[in-house]
């Protein structure tokens, strides 16, 4: 296939012809355009319908393994330039590893930093977006600086240099999501290049029904490296995941647990995996599932540079080999699981561990990834109205599954009665989050039979009992006590909304902030949310407008 590319055309500012550089392992699709001065890198994609003309503003570069999707347009000012990372001037600066996705707009003078995740129809003219940052869809930034490592949310338009200053940090599974999309891309490219090599797609249509990567759906990710051997007992996304963290310059290693020890969380290290290719590590990790067959074994990255997991999938189980979904997450599991299964964004759906559910597995995840510390408070029901609960035993632990493990003593310890998580804020001293875990009656659930997250309450705000000073015909107790004790407690109010299909890749869309003066206006605010998107998931948000990140997330409504 032909790469649409040609010398940028002779003008009053320019004579020079300059042609595009494009990296023999890039792929550039025909119903694309490059020209002029743009230096693409290795391992890229453009997908069709691209736009790339660096005839005005120039140059252009993109760096490696970054993928250009459908729609892109990137253009220039012939004045204005940024400074990119090897210290030159260029019109338009794109890192590597960025995804661009579909019908974005990157107009120059412009500088997108590496790892960065530009969504679905958004803006960057005039500005820079460092290193690390997540934007979401229909957003604008212009004339600013984003700090590398933040969170722009969907329909933001970031023009003041105050407000990039109080965007929110990027979440662990904000990044995930967005390594995951490099790595689809990446397998997409060599798809494509295979596409337009007879010599390596007619085998392929040769061998459909006998082969291992037609049965797995393995095609596009089996071309990328012709010597890699096939593996038999792992799913095509698992192989997909070890191949992404191997890139990534992750460390790979596999844990073991039997049935009676998984509820637990009393994981054993398999042999350690030094491989020297992706080859040599999926036979490693075949040899991890073989000799613990009729066990779960699960699959991780390790950062070497953050000291950190990353990607914890299980790929096994008693019954046999788990199948991944396509976003290098563990699927749904059954009760028992180490760990919830994600959405997008980070907000658990999964079954949780023996009596913990799901979302409190995550919540208690994402406390620790935030530094905090955890405490656990009971209370019977004649004391719960005057908010008079006692703590459960301190809990030292910084791992999820030992802190899962004290939970639920507490909670067998305390049957019959509520049982509340606490995080902790070391540094300032205060409690960041209190929700409640257990009622007299079993697990929490929220009353005025919503479907939604455990009650998350800011503790900073005073003590409040059970009965609402404001009611809500929509909205549960637990949700309006929250709304009390996040105005009380003078952090912002937000809510967003996604639809059942976006809700796996968490692709939430902002309802708007709530400017609220009152309690009554709050709920009337948030049940007009509800009523606007009902068939869809609607979640609370809490904002410290201080710290400019966010307290709290909770999902008040379900399909």
């Amino acid at each position: 296939m032909a790469v649409s590319s040609t010398a940028a055309p002779p003008t009053p500012w320019s004579k020079t012809l300059a042609e595009p550089e494009i990296h023999e392992t890039s792929f550039v699709h025909s119903f694309s355009k490059v020209i002029g001065d743009v230096q693409i890198g290795a391992n890229v994609i453009v997908a069709p319908g691209t736009s790339i003309r660096a005839d005005e503003g120039t140059p252009f570069y993109i760096g490696e393994n970054t993928n250009i999707q459908d729609g892109v347009v990137i253009h220039g000012l012939e004045q204005g330039r940024v400074i990119g990372d090897d210290g030159n001037e260029y019109s338009v600066w794109i890192g590597k590893n960025a995804s661009i996705t579909h019908m974005a707009l990157i107009h120059g003078p412009a500088y997108v930093g590496e790892n960065c995740f530009i969504g679905f129809r958004s803006t960057v003219f005039n500005a820079r977006v460092g290193a690390g940052c997540i934007v979401m869809m229909h957003a604008l930034i212009q004339d600013v600086e984003i700090p590398p490592g933040k969170y722009v949310p969907s329909g933001a338009i970031i023009t003041s240099q105050q407000q990039a200053d109080r965007l929110p940090d990027v979440q662990d599974q904000d990044q995930q999501f967005a390594h995951h999309v490099v790595g689809i891309n990446q397998a997409l490219r060599a798809g494509y290049l295979c596409a337009a090599d007879s010599k390596c797609i007619a085998p392929i249509r040769d061998e459909l029904a006998k082969s291992y990567t037609s049965s797995n759906g393995l095609t596009v990710l089996e071309l990328e490296r012709s010597s890699e051997v096939a593996s038999n007992s792992l799913g095509a996304e698992t192989i997909d995941q070890v191949r992404y963290l191997w890139e990534q310059g992750y460390k790979i290693g596999t844990e073991h647990v039997d049935q009676r020890r998984f509820r637990t969380g009393s994981w054993t290290s398999c042999q350690p995996i030094e491989a020297r290719s992706v080859n040599e590590a999926l036979s490693a990790l075949e040899g991890c599932l073989a000799d613990h067959s009729g066990e779960y074994v699960r699959l991780f990255g390790i950062d070497p540079k953050g000291k950190r997991r990353v990607l914890e999938t299980i790929i096994q189980r008693p019954d046999g080999v788990v199948a991944a979904g396509s976003s290098f997450k563990a699927p749904a599991s059954t009760s028992g699981s180490s760990y919830s299964s994600y959405n997008g964004n980070g907000n658990g759906n999964g079954a949780g561990i023996g009596s913990i559910s799901g979302e409190t597995v995550e919540q208690i995840r994402k406390l620790l990834a935030g530094g905090y510390k955890i405490g656990t408070e009971h209370v019977d029901e004649r004391r719960f109205r005057t908010g008079s609960w006692a703590s459960c035993k301190p809990i030292e632990a910084t791992s999820t599954n030992d802190v899962v493990a004290a939970l639920e003593e507490c909670i067998g310890n305390h049957q019959g009665e509520y049982v509340r998580l606490i995080g902790i804020d070391p540094k300032a001293k205060r409690r960041v989050l209190e929700s409640i875990i257990q009622r007299p009656n079993g697990p929490a659930a929220p009353s005025g039979g919503q479907k939604s997250y455990p009650s998350s309450s800011i503790a900073s705000a005073p003590k409040t009992t059970a009965t609402a000073t404001a009611t809500s015909n929509r909205l549960s107790a637990e949700v309006v006590d929250q709304l009390r004790q996040l105005l009380a407690s003078g952090y912002k109010i937000s809510a967003e909304h996604v639809d059942q299909r976006r809700f796996r890749t968490g692709s939430w869309a902002s309802c708007g902030q709530i400017e609220a003066r009152s309690e009554r206006d709050a709920i009337a605010a948030l049940e007009a949310y509800l009523s606007e998107y009902e068939g869809e998931y609607v979640r609370l948000i809490g904002i410290d407008p201080k710290a400019k990140r966010r307290v709290l997330e909770t999902i008040i409504q379900r399909p």
